[in-house]
């Protein structure tokens, strides 16, 4: 019988879908299950971008541009702009979805064994595109004790070697919430600087930021136009998971010359996201301020509730919906299978992602979960009162 590949084999499992048979068990027992293991926001997706949808006077489904629509790409030179990010249409690539975009930028800068220096616990699906590029993550861990602020950059340093080839943040980070200040990238801007590196920014979370905090992008760090390259994406910031709508972003020409060649091989982007992303640009500043009101107080809330658990520890996040909670269990994989196959609290259990998928260094994160608090507030704090029975029972 024919063998799949050796990189398929090492492809890993993401670990906030792989229980997803678990819960579809639980849910044809009759369970209710409560979803925080994935960031699928319960935010009504702008009207605008739906009407463009249901209105438009498309007759052929035609290709788009490999880079994207012109219009679409000036539009959202303008957005960029509009939030002190001077870039242009040609500084920008249309993608489907940030996955794409990460592969592309992985595509454009690295080759086959070269490594890329990660932050962790990071967005799980790094350590699958790093495996689909051939290369190598090397991780520099943050800790819950410190928030999950960024490592001392001499931890980054120690790790450069001949076949560093970039430094991949998030910002604000899936899975912790964490905001880096701009004293942050400005270090990690320096250092990128004085390496020759890339600093691979993924800002898909870029509107999500709370208590008054700004979010500073690497794109506006002078100096390292030749060094910075920026993922985004219309997935969560106008809830539009689906549409799969992406972009890559950078000054540097060379860059964006070879990310063109992936952007053909893939011929182009799916044209009806497109007229919805595009529409989604003209979404008022109102549909945002009462997102982020609402996420603020969804965090505040869960927060609150996990902080009434004895043995949780949980670091406050400042952006994005997610945040790492410190269990008392040895096993966060096993406790989360636990919950859906053989918990049973009044016909309701809850669905959590184990933390150690956010790692790359074995054996790390064994005893977190990762929350996404994209549920209404009664369902939060009802998810934390059934999370509070479970480990009772589960500790018992």
């Amino acid at each position: 019988m024919p063998k799949v590949s050796n990189k398929g084999q090492q492809m890993p499992e993401s670990p906030i879908r792989k229980l997803v048979p678990y819960a579809e068990a639980a849910k044809k027992k009759g369970h209710k299950v409560y979803h925080l293991n994935i960031g699928q926001p319960d935010i009504k997706t702008p009207e605008v971008a739906l009407e463009a949808i249901k209105n438009n006077s498309v007759k052929i489904l035609e290709y788009s541009h490999s880079a994207g629509f012109e219009s679409y790409r000036n539009k959202l030179a303008d957005y960029y702009q509009n939030h002190g990010v001077s870039v242009n249409a040609a500084d920008i690539i249309i993608t489907t979805g940030g996955s794409e975009a990460l592969l592309f930028a992985m595509g454009s800068t690295m080759d086959q064994g070269d490594e890329i220096i990660i932050p962790e616990p990071f967005y799980a699906n790094y350590n699958g595109f790093s495996t689909a590029s051939g290369v190598k993550v090397v991780p520099v861990i943050s800790t819950i004790d410190e928030g999950f602020a960024l490592p001392p950059i001499a931890d980054f340093e120690k790790l450069i070697t001949p076949k560093t080839k970039a430094i991949l943040i998030c910002n604000p980070g899936n899975p912790t919430g964490y905001l880096y200040t701009q004293e942050e990238i400005q270090q990690l801007a320096e250092l990128v600087k004085k390496h020759d590196l890339f600093l691979i920014a993924d800002e898909v979370y870029r509107e999500f930021t709370y208590d008054g905090d700004k979010h500073y992008s690497v794109m506006n760090v002078p100096g390292i136009e030749e060094n910075a390259i920026m993922i985004d994406s219309v997935s969560k910031r106008y809830s539009m998971c689906g549409a799969r709508i992406g972009c890559i972003v950078s000054k540097n020409k060379e860059v964006m010359t070879t990310a063109m060649k992936f952007a053909q091989a893939r011929l182009s982007p799916p044209t009806f996201a497109q007229i919805a992303s595009e529409a989604a640009l003209e979404t008022p500043q109102s549909y945002f301020d009462e997102v982020i009101s609402e996420y603020k107080e969804r965090r505040d809330t869960l927060i609150c509730e996990l902080n009434k658990i004895e043995g949780i520890k949980v670091a406050t996040p400042k952006g994005a919906f997610y945040c790492i909670a410190k269990l008392p269990v040895k096993n966060a994989d096993d406790f989360a299978q636990w919950l859906l196959e053989k918990f049973d609290f009044n016909g309701e259990t809850v669905m959590v992602a184990p933390a150690a998928g956010f790692y790359s260094s074995p054996n790390v994160g064994l005893d977190e979960i990762r929350i996404a608090y994209v549920l209404k507030k009664e369902d939060l704090i009802r998810s934390v009162e059934i999370l509070k029975e479970a480990l009772k029972q589960y500790n018992n």
